[in-house]
């Protein structure tokens, strides 16, 4: 059962969200969370950019704001992540991780924590190792784990430190993981749907 997805990347990360996101139809059911490492000391326009090519709503995570199926929730930059047992996002101003607020840690070790093997979380290109140990934790409760394959990042560190740190995540090519994605959603749901 797959209740929640987390993406997180860096440099490259851009490309591969604008391929992965338009693989979710319109009738995907579960909150997507996203963190994407930028500067922060600019507006990020990155719903606005994403929201272009995808069929479902977008938006920048407010603090307290509460996951709501279907959704994509983008990190604003200079804040971390976190997701909440109660089912909401929170925001922090905490220390950065790997040089980085948001950190691809912060969000996918509080997912784990939060919902267990229900989560489903992606790696995908980037330049330092940001979100492998958060991968890690994510499989080792038991949840789905899928890492870009280096071959199609743009920036091969990120990926690379996934599988360093443990090696029985899934890799896929950046234009199978939207599809990977909606069709473990959609086993889910007819799962919920069987008598």
């Amino acid at each position: 059962m797959i209740n929640m997805i987390v993406l997180g990347g860096s440099a490259g990360a851009l490309d591969a969200l604008t391929t992965i996101l338009p693989a979710l139809p319109p009738s995907f059911a579960v909150p997507v969370v996203v963190v994407v490492h930028m500067r922060p000391d600019k507006p990020s326009y990155l719903a606005q950019v994403l929201s272009v090519h995808c069929s479902l709503p977008i938006k920048e995570i407010e603090d307290k704001e509460p996951l709501s199926p279907g959704v994509i929730y983008v990190a604003p930059p200079n804040y971390h992540v976190l997701v909440e047992r109660d089912g909401c996002l929170s925001l922090s101003v905490d220390e950065l991780v790997h040089f980085s607020r948001p950190s691809i840690d912060v969000l996918f070790e509080s997912a784990s924590v939060a919902y267990g093997s229900s989560v489903l979380g992606v790696l995908l290109a980037g330049a330092n190792e940001d979100g492998a140990r958060g991968l890690s934790s994510i499989r080792g409760a038991g949840g789905i784990t899928v890492v870009q394959s280096p071959e199609t990042s743009q920036m091969r560190a990120m990926p690379e430190a996934a599988l360093r740190v443990r090696a029985d995540h899934q890799v896929l090519p950046v234009g199978e993981i939207g599809y990977f994605i909606a069709e473990q959603v959609a086993q889910t749901m007819s799962r919920k749907q069987a008598p």
